[in-house]
Formats: structure tokens, C-alpha cells, sequence
């Protein structure tokens, strides 16, 4: 009988390394989940090489299907739309296998519709849903697929489902505030700056030879600066307008490569979270994501361990996710989640009290509901405030900048006037 090797966590949270026997991969799973232990990895034989779901094709060989692969990506909305179908279906009774095989039909071409073929295979041929969704990451996160192990482990996926979708437009929802407060501003400055640059490129040269023709020797500060810029914008080398319109994604690329480091993730993110206001809003919707992430988990009866190590990877912070690593190593160590939480100095005293009456009460995962919903609100009021706050201030600077083109073009024309009047 083949050997199996499997990695789960325990009741408590300990991490579990071990072997057994059983005829299949598929029953060395059920095995291991009757022991009431929580897989963290696939379990694998002994030998190390992973069972890959396969099947034949016209000619009777086996092939094998690289799983997660495809061009394209699942959106929240529809991945939301998805669960909550998928609910439904199964508060209604129906086999997993068909649910699936329903929704694939349903579902429009694209990535979602692919994984869902692949899936319905995979679950035919014996793997479970979480198993199979495991093998789709470009569709279903780390989190999606540890909830649904968790649901099928208690029997309860219909009511992860609805949680998960419940979690997911929440998340969206928030994030579309974030964005929303980010579109106004967006639009208005890249308006004023297409204008602005259009007056210096094609209106400021009419008027630098208007000074030339009347043989203007002397021209004040403001109007030599501006023909400057005029003439940098027009023929530089390479051309001002040119580095302008590639200034924005030479910055987002050098962005991106700072990001690919882990340092670098972690200062970029700590220098976001200290801008005044924008800085806030990223802090509260960061701390509302991770509590309303980790209660999901924790509520679907997830360990504790493993619902940090999810929580961690799926903050979308690194300054977050670090702390919710020492957190982690705490806890395995045997100490609470709320002396290392208070230790990073990461998160409000009122996160750390929250929680720590949580732990007490054995109520975590309602505390961090709670914690997440204060939270949404108080982005709300500061995604307020800052459109209010940028109203002024960009009225304020746009006025500045066409005040200093207007000043310093009809200067010179005022000085023209007044010579040709005494003449």
C-alpha cells in the first residue's frame, strides 16, 4: 500500500509532520481530516512526487493539463457573483460536482469558465473542491481555497460560501472608496496639465516672437522662465513634452522594481502610510482588510496559525504583513495575540483592547468584525475629507499656475504699449 506524507496543523494550532498509509491520495486526505487535523499542504507520496490528475484522450494515452494557466484574471465581481451562486446551490442540496458543472455552463468565456471546466474534472476524478480550486491561484486566492477546505471539513460550505461572498464585496466596496477618492483629483489635474501645456508649447512661441520683432532687449523674470520652459518643451533634446508624457511610467516601472524586494516593499509601503490623510485612509482600510480577513477565517474555523499565515499574504501591506508575521511567531511560541500586536505599534490601542477582549471572551472573530466595520466607516469620513480638503487646494494651485502665464506674457506686452503711446 503507497505511502502518503502530509504537513496539517492540530487542534491547537501545532504544526503536524507525518506519514500513513492508505490506497489513494484522495483517502489519505480523508484520513488525515478525520484525525481532525487541518491540511496546510497537498498530501504527496512518499516519494515525493506529487499524483497529478490526468485523463485520456482520443487514442486512449493519458495527458496531463497544466492547471492555473491561461491568459487573463477573474475579477471580485465575478468571482463574487460565483460564490454566491455556488451558495445557493449548495444550500439547495445539489452535488458539488453538478453545482460546478451548472455555474461552468452559465459562466461567460474567460478565465473563470476555464478553471471551472478544469475543476469540474478534477472533482470527478476524486480530489476535493478546495483541492482542485488550489490548482487555479489566477482564480482562486490562497484564502478563497483554505475557506472552502475549512467548509468541507465541517460540512458547513454553504455558509463559507456565503461569508466569503459577503467578504468579498466588502473588500471591493472599500477599495472602490479608496479609488473613488483618487479619480476626482486624477481627472482635474491631468485636464489642467494638458491645458497648461498646450498654452506653453503653441501659445507662448507667438508671443516670444511678437518680443523679438519689436526688439524687446530686456524681458522681466517670470517671462524669461516661462520661454524657457517654452523652448525646453518644444526643442529639448530629447523634447520637454516627450519626458513629460514618459515621466509617469518611467516612475510606475521604478515602482514596480523597488516592490520586487522585500525591503523595498516595506519602505514604499511605510512612506505611503505617512502621507498626511492619503496616508490615514491607506492605514484604516489596510487594518479594516486584514481584521475582516482573519475573522473570516478564524469564524470558518481555520487555526488560528494558518488564518495569519493567509491573512499575511493577502494583506496587499508589507508593513502589515510583517507585523502579522511576529504576531504569528508569538503566538506559536505560546504567547497571546494581543501582547505582540501592542508590541509592533502598528495598529490603534483600541485594535489591541478589541482583540484582547476578544481572545478572553473566545468571541475573536466578532471583535475583529467589529474592529473592520469601525474602520470602513472612518475611511468614509477621511475619503470625505480629503476631497474636500483637495477641492481648494487644487483650485488654489491651478490659479497660481495660469496667474504666472498670464502675468508674465502681458508684462512685456504693457511695456511694448506704453512705448509705442510716448512715441
Amino acid at each position: 500500500m503507497p505511502v502518503f506524507q502530509y504537513e496539517a496543523l492540530n487542534s491547537s494550532g501545532q504544526e503536524v509532520k507525518a506519514e500513513l498509509e492508505a490506497p489513494s491520495k484522495e483517502e489519505a486526505a480523508a484520513k488525515v481530516r478525520s484525525l481532525g487535523y487541518f491540511l496546510t499542504k497537498d498530501v504527496v507520496e512518499k516519494s515525493g512526487k506529487k499524483k497529478t490528475l490526468a485523463k485520456k484522450d482520443a487514442t486512449g494515452q493519458t495527458r496531463r493539463k497544466a492547471a492555473g494557466t491561461g491568459l487573463g484574471w477573474v475579477g471580485t465581481k465575478q468571482l463574487t457573483q460565483f460564490t454566491r451562486q455556488l451558495s445557493t446551490l449548495q444550500d439547495a442540496g445539489l452535488p458539488i460536482l453538478r453545482s460546478i458543472r451548472i455555474l461552468e455552463q452559465q459562466a461567460k468565456p474567460g478565465m473563470l469558465k476555464n478553471s471551472l471546466k478544469q475543476i469540474g474534472e478534477d472533482v470527478e476524478g476524486g480530489a476535493t473542491l478546495s483541492e482542485a480550486m488550489a490548482r487555479h491561484p489566477k482564480a482562486f486566492n490562497r484564502l478563497y481555497s483554505n475557506m472552502v477546505a475549512a467548509g468541507e471539513a465541517g460540512g458547513v460550505l454553504d455558509t463559507i460560501l456565503q461569508r466569503l461572498a459577503d467578504f468579498l464585496e466588502k473588500a471591493q466596496r472599500l477599495k472602490r472608496k479608496v479609488v473613488g477618492a483618487m479619480i476626482y483629483p486624477a481627472v482635474v489635474i491631468t485636464i489642467a496639465m494638458s491645458i497648461t501645456l498646450a498654452i506653453v508649447i503653441f501659445l507662448v512661441p507667438q508671443f516670444r516672437d511678437i518680443f523679438k520683432d519689436f526688439d524687446v532687449d530686456k524681458l522681466p523674470k517670470m517671462t524669461e522662465m516661462l520661454i524657457a520652459t517654452s523652448n525646453w518643451l518644444i526643442g529639448g533634446t530629447p523634447p520637454g513634452w516627450l519626458i513629460i508624457l514618459m515621466s509617469p511610467l518611467i516612475i510606475f516601472g521604478i515602482y514596480k522594481l523597488i516592490r520586487q524586494a522585500h525591503t523595498g516593499r516595506f519602505i514604499v509601503d511605510m512612506i505611503w502610510l505617512k502621507v498626511p490623510i492619503m496616508g490615514q485612509i491607506m492605514a484604516k482600510s489596510g487594518i479594516a482588510r486584514f481584521c475582516r480577513t482573519l475573522g473570516t477565517l478564524i469564524a470558518a474555523g481555520v487555526p488560528i496559525l494558518e488564518a495569519l499565515k493567509i491573512t499575511r499574504d493577502t494583506t496587499g501591506n508589507e508593513v502589515y504583513a510583517t507585523m502579522l508575521g511576529k504576531v504569528h511567531d508569538s503566538i506559536r511560541e505560546g504567547d497571546s495575540f494581543a501582547n505582540p500586536l501592542r508590541a509592533s505599534k502598528c495598529v490603534d490601542s483600541i485594535v489591541v483592547n478589541m482583540v484582547d477582549v476578544g481572545e478572553e471572551t473566545g468571541e475573536l472573530d466578532k471583535m475583529l468584525y467589529k474592529i473592520a466595520d469601525n474602520y470602513d466607516e472612518e475611511v468614509d469620513t477621511l475619503v470625505g475629507s480629503l476631497i474636500s480638503l483637495l477641492e481648494p487646494v487644487l483650485v488654489v494651485v491651478l490659479g497660481t499656475i495660469v496667474g504666472f502665464i498670464v502675468i508674465s506674457l502681458y508684462m512685456p506686452m504693457i511695456y511694448l504699449v506704453q512705448n509705442l503711446t510716448s512715441k
